[in-house]
């Protein structure tokens, strides 16, 4: 039998996840142990500890914002749909901001998964570069966003917000996580952080609270897909009371343009 899906296209974006993957500079590492492995029982079953914030993942709104919905809570529609992929290339602590939305192509309308390749994912890995001193949003786009009523978004670095609007930042409990990146920011701008990143996490509440999805750490095969109008699929688990969720993320692209669900 000649299977439905043989002339569609996939495409994972996604990071590797597994022992060692580069984690946010709170976190834990991931544990993983076999209770039971090959040699010892004639199959493989392993235990894992984790953070869902790990590698590509979804936010729950209420990660951020309380009272709001767990990620068992979140309508199934909100990470499944029409997408867009669009190149939005920044350097080191630059903002995205809405001229760049604006600008990109193809055009973000309402109802689209927006996924912003800044050229970031590249970087990936367990370094500062990455963590600390990526580009990303902050109110500006995060109101731009909202008001397009946009129904997710997708960033490939390290959080929806810009990393010195984070802990990383003088922001939350324990803030800032790493001082010397707040006081590196400050010598070569002549400005404190708190001047120019006075809020913390502003999109992350701005997206969250308005009922739209996030995505945080895309990558995979991002740049084979950017420019393009898309479908996009990914689900997290059916986690009560989760406040996020790891996720396989996957373009699905029919060339023909026939396939129909």
């Amino acid at each position: 039998m000649v299977s439905s899906t043989r002339d569609l296209q996939f495409y994972d974006l996604s990071h590797p996840w597994g022992h060692g993957a580069p984690l946010w500079p709170y976190f834990p590492d991931v544990k993983i142990e076999r209770f039971h492995y090959h040699a010892k029982s004639g199959v493989l079953s392993p235990a894992i500890t984790t953070f869902m914030h790990s590698t590509t993942h979804t936010d729950a709104p209420a990660h951020v914002i309380e009272g709001l919905p767990y990620m068992d809570e979140v309508p199934l529609e909100r990470f499944f749909g029409t997408a867009v992929v669009v190149s939005i290339p920044k350097g080191k602590w630059e903002k995205i901001m809405p001229e760049d939305l604006e600008r990109a192509e193809p055009e973000i309308q309402p109802d689209d998964i927006v996924i912003i390749n800044t050229g970031w994912h590249k970087y990936y890995g367990d370094t500062r570069q990455y963590f600390a001193y990526s580009p990303g949003l902050y109110r500006e786009a995060g109101e731009w966003l909202a008001e397009k009523k946009v129904k997710a978004v997708g960033v490939d670095h390290q959080a929806l917000d810009h990393p010195l609007a984070t802990a990383i930042g003088p922001h939350g409990p324990g803030g800032p996580l790493l001082p010397a990146v707040c006081e590196e920011f400050e010598r070569e701008t002549g400005k404190p952080v708190k001047e120019v990143f006075s809020e913390w996490e502003p999109c992350h509440r701005l997206l969250l609270g308005n009922g739209i999805a996030g995505f945080e750490n895309v990558g995979g095969d991002i740049d084979k897909v950017t420019g393009k109008r898309v479908t996009i699929a990914a689900f997290p688990w059916r986690w009560v009371k989760g406040d996020g969720c790891i996720v396989r993320m996957v373009v699905i692209v029919d060339p023909t343009g026939t396939y129909r669900l």
